[in-house]
Formats: C-alpha cells, structure tokens, sequence
C-alpha cells in the first residue's frame, strides 16, 4: 500500500491510497474463507462449500467486507503514521475492489491547524481571595433544616398558604369542555416556590382542604406548551390535604441528622471547609479562564468547520433543554433556530479556539489520560444520574464518545498546567454594588 498526502486547507487534508493488486486479491480471498466456513448451501456440508460457489453467489457482500477491511486497516496505520487526530469523521470516497486489479481510493478528514504556541509559561495573574461570611454559612444551614423539616397535616381548619405543601386535583376547561392533557390527580405542590404559574398557586391558596374551587387563569405568553401559550382558561380543582413544614430547631440533634455530626459546632466547622474549599475552586476557574482569555487573544489560527458545527449543535440543545425547565419554548423566545444560531457562533467559535489550543499544549507537556482517570469521570456521572456505571461507559463506547471525555480531561490537565506555572497574586475579593454587581 502507497499513500500521498494533500493538504486540501490548514485544517483539512486529502490522502489517496494505491493498493497494488497482489493486497487486494489476498483480501479477496480472505474474505471467501471466512464465508465458506459460515456459509450454509444446501448440498454442501459447513466449510465444504467450493470457494468458486462462494465468491460467485455472495460476491456483492464479500467484496464490500473486503474493502472495508482494507480501508479501515490502511485508515488505522496511515493515521498512526502521520500522527494526526482526526477532528471529524473521516469521509471515504467510493472504493472499487476488483480481483487482480490493484485499487485506488481517496479519504478526507479535518484536523486541528499548526500554529506556534505562545509562551505560555510565567504569566501574572490576580485572583480574588476566599472570605465567607457568616450569613452564608447560615443559608446552608436553614437549606439543610428545609431539607430535614418534618411534612405533617395542619389540624387547623384553613386555606393553604405559601410553605404549605399541599395535595390537589386539578383540571382545565374551556367553553365548558375540559382540554384534553391538562388534568392531574393527588398532585403534589410546594406553594411559594414557583413550582407552578401563579395564577394556579393564587387559585388554590382559596381552596380550604377537603373542598373545590374553580377560576381564572391565564397562561403565559412564552408557555412551553403553545397551545394554552396566552390563552385563558377555567380551572377547577381540589385541595385533598394541606400540610405544613416543621422546620427542626439548630441544635445538636440536628447536626447528627444533617450528617453524622457530633455536634452545631462541629457541622459549621465542616460547612465552612466545605464552603471554603468549593470558592477556592471557583475562584481558581475564574483566574484560569482569565490566564486562558490572555493567550488566545494574543493567536489567531482558522477553525474546522465541522468542529464549530459540532459544538454550536450541542450549545442549541443545552439551550433549549434550560427553557424547557423554565416551562418555555424556543419559539417563546422569539428567536428561529437560524438566529439563535447567528447569536451563539462567535461563543460557539471560541470555545473551539480554547480546545485546540490546549490540545496543543497538552501534547507540547506530553499530558495524557489513564484509564482509571477515565473510569472516574463514568463513576461520578454514575452518582449524579443514579444509573449503572457499566451501562454509562458502555453508551460512551459504542457511542465512540470516548475521546471527547479524554480530550475533555486533556484540556483541563493543560489548563492546570499553564496555572500552576503562573505567577498568582491574591487580591481582596470585589464586594457587590447596589445593583448586586461586582465593582
């Protein structure tokens, strides 16, 4: 097998592939021997079959497997040889496998473009140092109390209000005929908490337990459901109990519950570290990016297209999932695909940028990725989802997501890299203003 390489631009390149004749037959009959001896033709017993038979009746499926087998074998050695990752999928052209002729064929692929690397090395940076306030320690602990409270039925005879968690059927009408989709039975609800439109809360916060209740309301402009999007509608419903939330007093027992503390003092104590260590690492996100936005000002190198493809399709899906949790529609927005589009490339485009250059300077530092480091990252996206983690790492094999997680890994190491090599000056920590900004 000879190659010739072309590039086709800096972050494209063209490679054609010459398979003398005698590597191609061999593959030929390769591939007949595996299918004699799989091969069921009546009149033959398995492994019998004439090979002549063979390569006649099945030689459509054999010279297909041939070649793949050859392209993919040649793609493999050609690109472990030229010591380039692939950026996109590689597109073949067509492949034509002739017994005793010699085959041709050619294979596009995108790849990161050859710029030189700026020093990346001793640069200054200011990062904010850690203070917590009492106040925000104080916020866990009334999260952590919410969270420990006690649900118990009220034993006075009143209407629900906001903290109180209430059970409700409800069903929506319009011109007298109920909307189909818009009913639910023994529903449960937080009020108070913007678990649902405030015309509903406002609704049932009338309704005494055990009784029903019926009235206005409207749904928004920018509902996710377009159909009720502005309309108003009769709703009807039910309120079957009302409890409220006893809130545990902060004392020791509590801090046993809360996680096995011995004692107020010592859950502070373990809070505050916690806090503490979880503002380091935000502040240390912050100076790194900082570090980061720096060096790629100070670059410039063309981007692969399908590379910014991949990345913008993934930022339209994560922004329209968050709408989606907010109970809103892209088109509540008020933006086509294509506009959204148009707003988020330039951040799509940097994003890219920021990849391939700590790409580079992970293979410069010669960084890489164990597998138990990879084995990690499946097991903590085991605990946040709950699901197995064999079945989450096999997704991410056959799914040939794996090197986007190693590349992940790659680009933090190197971030890590270019900060620890840094020179960090700690500055006080920018107070909000009055509009809750930092000055």
């Amino acid at each position: 097998m000879e190659y010739t390489v072309t590039p086709i631009s800096p972050v494209e390149t063209q490679v054609n592939v010459t398979v003398p004749a005698e590597e191609a037959s061999a593959a030929l009959t390769a591939a007949v021997a595996l299918y004699r001896t799989k091969a069921d033709i009546k009149g033959f017993r398995k492994g019998k079959v004439p090979a002549s038979l063979i390569e006649s009746r099945f030689k459509k499926e054999i010279t297909g497997e041939a070649a793949n087998e050859l392209v993919n074998a040649h793609i493999n050695q050609i690109m472990g040889e030229l010591s380039v990752a692939p950026l996109s999928r590689i597109d073949v052209g067509e492949t034509t496998l002739v017994k005793g002729e010699p085959m041709a064929y050619t294979f596009r692929f995108e790849h990161a473009p050859e710029f030189d690397l700026p020093d990346y090395k001793g640069l200054t940076i200011d990062q904010e140092e850690v203070k917590v306030a009492d106040a925000d320690i104080d916020a866990v602990i009334e999260r952590l109390r919410r969270n420990l409270a006690e649900v118990t039925p009220i034993s006075e005879d009143r209407q629900p209000a906001d903290g109180d968690v209430v059970t409700v059927s409800f069903e929506a009408f319009e011109n007298d005929q109920p909307i189909p989709g818009v009913r639910a039975e023994n529903f449960e609800l937080t009020l108070g908490e913007g678990q649902a439109l405030p015309d509903f809360e406002d609704l049932v916060k009338t309704v005494t337990a055990g009784d029903e209740g019926e009235g206005q309301m409207s749904f928004p402009a920018d509902f996710v459901n377009t159909q009720l999007a502005g309309k108003s509608v009769t709703m009807k419903v039910a309120v079957h109990a009302i409890k409220e939330r006893v809130l545990p007093e902060i004392d020791d027992e509590m801090a046993k519950k809360a996680g096995n503390f011995e004692s107020v003092a010592k859950m502070r104590e373990a809070i505050t570290d916690s806090y503490t260590r979880s503002r380091e690492d935000l502040h240390r996100a912050a100076a790194q990016k900082k570090l980061l936005d720096g060096l790629l000002d100070n670059i410039d190198f063309p981007l692969p297209p399908s590379a910014v493809k991949r990345q913008l399709a993934q930022m339209l899906e994560e922004y329209v999932t968050r709408l989606e949790r907010q109970g809103k529609s892209l088109q509540s927005t008020g933006k086509t695909v294509e506009e959204l589009e148009k707003e988020l490339t330039p951040q799509a485009e940097e994003m890219v940028k920021a990849q391939i250059f700590l790409a580079s300077v992970a293979l410069k530092e010669n960084l890489s990725v164990s597998p138990q480091e990879l084995d990690a990252v499946f097991y903590r996206m085991a605990s946040q989802s709950g699901q197995d983690v064999v079945q989450i790492k096999r997704y991410y094999e056959e799914a040939n997501l794996l090197p986007i997680v190693r590349d992940r890994l790659l680009a933090d190491k190197a971030a890590d890299c270019i900060y620890a090599h840094a020179q960090v000056n700690t500055v006080p920590t920018k107070e909000p203003n009055a509009e809750g900004t930092h000055e």
